[in-house]
């Protein structure tokens, strides 16, 4: 069982920055896959980016040049380093990880993005 515990949302002017943190506790093994997601009201899940245990990374085309995805510590930390943000990225943030084939997921956090 893999708990996943989210820090760093808020609010935040437009324009402005944003770091999320997730980790990842419970196991020994890190997991393969790390990632964010969001969800803004009225609307579905989707991806926004995730990270390999090796480092390779995957990015929503809305938020490329824009967030950095990274992992750090032991490689069960994962980070979204959020600049120039818009008020269409305020949304409920949520942490994902993948380990021995199962997805797990954080409580979510709240960006808001004021114009």
């Amino acid at each position: 069982q893999v708990q996943l515990v989210e820090s760093g949302g808020g609010l935040v002017q437009a324009g402005g920055s944003m770091r999320l943190s997730c980790a990842a506790s419970g196991s020994i093994f890190s997991p393969t896959d790390m990632g964010w997601y969001r969800q803004a009201p009225g609307k579905q899940r989707d991806l926004v980016a995730t990270i390999t245990r090796d480092g390779s990374t995957t990015y929503a085309d809305s938020i490329k040049d824009r967030f950095i995805i990274s992992r750090g510590g032991p490689r069960s930390t994962v980070y979204l380093q959020m600049w120039s943000l818009k008020p269409e990225d305020t949304a409920v943030y949520y942490c994902y990880a993948k380990l021995a084939g199962v997805a797990y997921w954080g409580q979510g956090t709240q960006v808001t993005v004021s114009s």
